[in-house]
């Protein structure tokens, strides 16, 4: 599994992906305990990293329709 630094590197769209590889090898069973586990924490490390850049896409979405708000309308 990788390292927190490397995590924090991966794009959405990877983080996603492998997210959902984690999620279906944790589904269709047969890992023993410790590879159960460790599964469970690459995936909230995952987890982590698509809520944050969730949370920055919600921001600047957020601040573009703020900025726009204040702007007159055409024809105004």
């Amino acid at each position: 599994m990788g390292s927190g630094t490397e995590t924090a590197a991966l794009g959405y769209e990877e983080a996603r992906d492998e997210l959902i590889e984690v999620v279906r090898r944790l589904e269709a069973g047969g890992t023993t305990l410790e590879e159960s586990l460790a599964l469970w924490e690459r995936g909230e490390e995952l987890a982590k990293v698509c809520r944050h850049w969730l949370e920055g896409a919600r921001a600047r979405l957020d601040a573009s329709l703020a900025a726009g708000g204040t702007e007159e309308e055409p024809g105004e």
